[in-house]
């Protein structure tokens, strides 16, 4: 796999180059981009190009719902820089725009998902896309693990790199997989079948493994432990992952009762009414001397029901991060929509906290199988 950079300035300039960036963000009730955290990061590889003269052309999917338009997100990508919105992809105004490009300019295409056969992968869709331009780039790690025409179908037609920000991503997930010892892994989340498979192999390889979120429960009653109306998995873990002893699972948790009503317990005195909305303020303790020990830290999945604002432990992990990292020694990677989100809302800065990846499942998927489809495309 070769990576946009590897290729001479002179190469670039003048080329139409199609970048396939994650685009993919919520918006807010007034339909507006509000976090510009994933705009931000995919901008570095559009802007690289546009300096170097490249025509830049933009495709992304936005939303599940194919009608849905990506011109918020044109909107929003004006805070970096000058873009032009064409509501099309392959037809008549997509190839006029691309055609009448000059050097340096970038374009923003439709939704990708409105066209139903970029979910097929049609090769044909894919043949389209690629005549738009002269190189391709693939940029969109959040999605990667997707095998949509726009990811997989058209590095069989143009020459293909990676662009910056599928390249550190790749570097830093490469990083997670042989982590340097002591280190520790926080994994959040639900469905603990989802989730069995990075849990073991993390039991691998990491000194300790911790359990949050709704997984959380699921190990502790496999542990033997009440969890009340917590929610749990269908599949639950398997008693050779719950007893590991490498495996950390909560001291203490919070707990909401039907009357709304937040309190804080061990796990043995949860009671029927109860369900565990997060983890506790001992079990935060508890983990502070392995991060501070740490010399690699991956983490996926806040400590809580972010969605329902219980997000304090969740920053007060952040904060510890911080603190190691800050001592020196100690590289992090943190991935997950909720996850980075949640930490917006700490108070860490971002640049405090090491590497976030604009990946979920991607990541974790990444790091089971160390590659993905759209980076198998690449060659």
């Amino acid at each position: 796999m070769r990576c946009i950079d590897e290729l001479p300035a002179e190469e670039l300039k003048g080329k139409r180059v199609l970048v396939r960036s994650d685009f993919n963000v919520p918006l807010s009730a007034d339909g507006e981009v509000g976090d510009v955290f994933r705009l931000r990061r995919g901008w570095e590889t559009i802007e690289y190009l546009s300096k170097r003269g490249a025509r830049v052309i933009i495709i992304s999917h936005i939303g599940r719902d194919p009608e849905q338009s990506i011109e918020p997100v044109a909107r929003a990508l004006k805070r970096f820089g000058e873009v032009v919105y064409v509501p099309d992809i392959t037809g008549a105004s997509a190839k006029g725009a691309a055609s009448a490009m000059r050097d340096g300019e970038i374009l923003l295409l439709g939704n990708l998902r409105s066209d139903p056969r970029e979910k097929k992968n049609d090769e044909a869709f894919a043949r389209e896309l690629a005549s738009l331009a002269d190189i391709f780039v693939s940029d969109a790690f959040a999605v990667s693990h997707r095998e949509d025409a726009s990811l997989v179908g058209i590095p069989k037609f143009l020459p293909s790199y990676a662009g910056l920000l599928l390249r550190d991503e790749i570097t830093h997930l490469t990083e997670a997989l042989e982590p340097p010892q002591p280190s520790i892994a926080i994994i959040g989340g639900a469905k603990f079948e989802t989730k069995d498979p990075i849990v073991r192999l993390f039991l691998e390889k990491y000194s300790h493994v911790c359990v949050v979120g709704a997984i959380a429960s699921d190990c502790l009653k496999g542990n033997g432990f009440p969890v009340g109306r917590s929610r749990v998995s269908e599949h639950m873990p398997a008693p050779e992952v719950c007893s590991n002893q490498l495996l950390l699972t909560p001291v203490d948790v919070t707990v909401e009762d039907s009357e709304k009503h937040v309190s804080v317990k061990k796990p043995k005195d949860v009671l029927p009414d109860d369900k565990i909305v997060d983890i506790g303020p001992e079990t935060v303790a508890a983990l502070a001397p392995h991060i501070a020990e740490a010399k690699f830290i991956t983490w996926n999945g806040p400590t809580g029901i972010f969605e329902e604002g219980f997000i304090s432990n969740t920053s007060a992990i952040a904060v510890l991060i911080a603190k190691r990292i800050e001592k020196g020694g100690a590289h992090c990677v943190i991935g997950g929509g909720d996850t980075i989100a949640a930490l917006k809302e700490s108070g860490v800065p971002e640049e405090k906290l090491g590497f976030f990846s604009t990946g979920g499942g991607a990541m974790l998927e990444f790091l089971l199988k160390g590659t993905l489809p759209a980076i198998e495309a690449l060659g």
